[in-house]
């Protein structure tokens, strides 16, 4: 088998983001940025529940300004949008640095990004719409509904959701990360990408402990076309987008994508040089990532996640089941996490980075937006910006915690 460096190693791991230790980021960017304004700037009125637009004053939002440029160039970022909304405090919708690296195009909050893991929380949601229907239970065998997954008939729908099945992740296989660094433009079908990670052994039994695959959401996809009888994507159209009025959120059937878009940036590539893959085809990513949404669309979604507005509390109940990952200050439910108070998710595909959490104690809604996903000593991007602002705005909730030393292995 081929063996491939460490620094890709981690291919396109979806971002479980506590699987990135908050050492002090480098001095010098990871990549240039173009001589262009990085002056803040302000995007359409993102509403907000009683979220004044200068509600937080003069003081706090300079202070947010100063932590989150000076997190931008530290890191190397070149594009960030953040959108921070609390109701009765105010709210704040920036953007800074450049959507294109070539051109210089500034970045602005008007724009569609992939939004890689993110994918996971729609994916489920389609899924617990099926358990309210009684179609399906969460202690079904994957068995009962796709064959030909190891150890399925003791492997639930819960576990895999949980991210504790212990089948192997298929993009932790060489000849996966091989086959798509080689060809970023090609179709991968759902059956082809789990046929990479099936030809591993199963790293534990069932539920015993906590590791981030794309196996599993990956089946999961395959279990609501299976239910349902419709595409993914028709399924997530109607139970998931409309319902939830995201008028601007798609599961793509390839490398299309709405304009307007910044620019992604990943050095996920066979020589480890820092390419434009804005264009990359998703396919192996699909129900585990494949997603594009806007600012807008992944602020409604935040809250209705969270809250479970689309689903029974009963079926809610069982999403906010958070369980060790090993992390600190860190649960995973059913395809959700709770960092520090903070739920839902984040997201990361070569070229973009996202962040969409809801802090119920507040009401409060963080969306993060990023055109890269180069890591800087072994930190993705979105977390030291998203610290960096929950520090000032909610010091008792912070998101994300530092982890432990990691063994040697594949980064997240």
């Amino acid at each position: 088998m081929r063996r491939t460096p460490a620094r890709r190693r981690r291919l396109f791991a979806a971002a479980l983001l506590v699987a990135s230790v908050l050492a002090p980021v480098a001095t010098a960017p990871a990549t240039a940025v173009p001589s262009t304004p990085t002056a803040p700037h302000v995007g359409f009125d993102h509403g907000g529940e009683d979220c004044p637009p200068d509600g937080f004053g003069p003081e706090l939002t300079a202070r947010l300004d100063k932590a989150i440029e000076d997190v931008r160039k530290q890191a190397g970022i070149p594009g960030l949008v953040v959108g921070l909304w609390m109701p009765g405090k105010g709210r704040y919708v920036r953007a800074t640095g450049v959507a294109d690296k070539v051109t210089g195009e500034p970045m602005t909050t008007d724009g569609f990004v992939r939004i890689g893991s993110e994918t996971k929380t729609f994916t489920v949601t389609a899924l617990l719409k099926l358990v309210d229907d009684g179609k399906i239970g969460l202690d079904d065998p994957i068995s009962k509904y796709i064959a030909g997954v190891p150890n399925g008939q003791n492997i639930t729908l819960r576990h895999l959701a949980e991210m504790r099945s212990g089948l192997f992740p298929y993009t932790d296989d060489a000849d996966f990360q091989h086959d798509l660094l080689s060809d970023p433009s090609r179709f991968f079908t759902p059956h082809e990408v789990l046929a990479y990670g099936y030809k591993h052994k199963n790293t534990f039994d069932p539920g015993a402990q906590f590791q981030y695959s794309n196996s599993n959401l990956v089946l999961l996809g395959l279990v609501v076309e299976k239910v349902s009888g419709h595409r993914l994507v028709d399924v997530l159209e109607k139970r998931v987008f409309r319902p939830a009025k995201l008028d601007h959120t798609l599961l793509p059937d390839g490398p299309e994508f709405p304009e307007p878009h910044p620019r992604g940036y990943t050095n996920q590539t066979l020589t480890g040089q820092v390419t434009d893959s804005t264009d990359w085809n998703p396919s192996w990513a699909w129900a585990a990532g494949a997603m594009i949404s806007d600012l807008e669309d992944l602020r409604r979604w935040a809250k209705i996640v969270a809250t479970g507005e689309l689903l029974s509390p009963e079926t809610q109940a069982q999403r906010l089941k958070f369980l060790p990952t090993g992390f600190p200050g860190t649960g995973y439910g059913l395809g959700i996490m709770n960092s520090g108070g903070w739920i839902g998710h984040n997201g990361s595909i070569p070229g973009y980075e996202t962040v969409t959490v809801y802090l119920p104690s507040q009401k409060a809604t963080l969306v993060l937006m990023l055109n890269t996903d180069i890591t800087t000593q072994g930190v993705e991007p979105s977390s030291p910006v998203a610290r960096a602002i929950t520090q000032i705005v909610t010091p008792n909730n912070i998101y994300d915690r530092p982890v432990p030393p990691r063994e040697a292995g594949p980064s997240r």
